[in-house]
């Protein structure tokens, strides 16, 4: 016998609670903003999943994303991710079918330099909170940083 939610009810969303023993299925209509699987969504407690767009000729400003790993998957268009080695910009140009992993306090950016289509890509990150520190600048990660 196959059993399934009420819809709208979230299953574990405290600690308390255990996810339980199904599958959660978020329809691509049914995402909430740009979160797919979160805590809010599905009560997930250490991944949040997402689809972001960047509009053709955009960037964002420069930042990192705290405590959190974040692993990106290039759905569509040709992004750039741009971060400081120590010594000089590292632009790392991306296809779709891609993946890429930000490390923790990584300052970069995104860049979508192309003109006429938009950059779609499914984010995964350990946290819940959408943390997003902006920075003057980019600049190399030193040990010195909080891990």
């Amino acid at each position: 016998m196959t059993t399934h939610a009420e819809p709208g009810s979230t299953p574990g969303t405290d600690d308390s609670t255990p996810l339980g023993n199904r599958v959660h299925h978020v329809r691509s209509g049914e995402l909430d903003g740009y979160a797919a699987l979160s805590g809010g969504t599905v009560g997930s407690k250490k991944l949040w999943m997402g689809l972001v767009e960047n509009p053709p000729s955009s960037a964002t400003d420069n930042h990192h994303h705290g405590a959190s790993e974040a692993g990106i998957y290039v759905v569509s268009g040709h992004p750039v991710f741009v971060y400081h080695d120590g010594t000089q910009e590292v632009r790392i140009t991306a296809h779709p079918g891609d993946f890429l992993l930000v490390p923790p306090f990584v300052p970069h950016r995104e860049e979508n330099p192309d003109p006429d289509e938009p950059v779609v890509v499914v984010i995964a990150r350990t946290t819940q909170e959408p943390i997003k520190v902006s920075v003057p600048e980019l600049y190399q990660l030193t040990q010195e940083e909080p891990q």
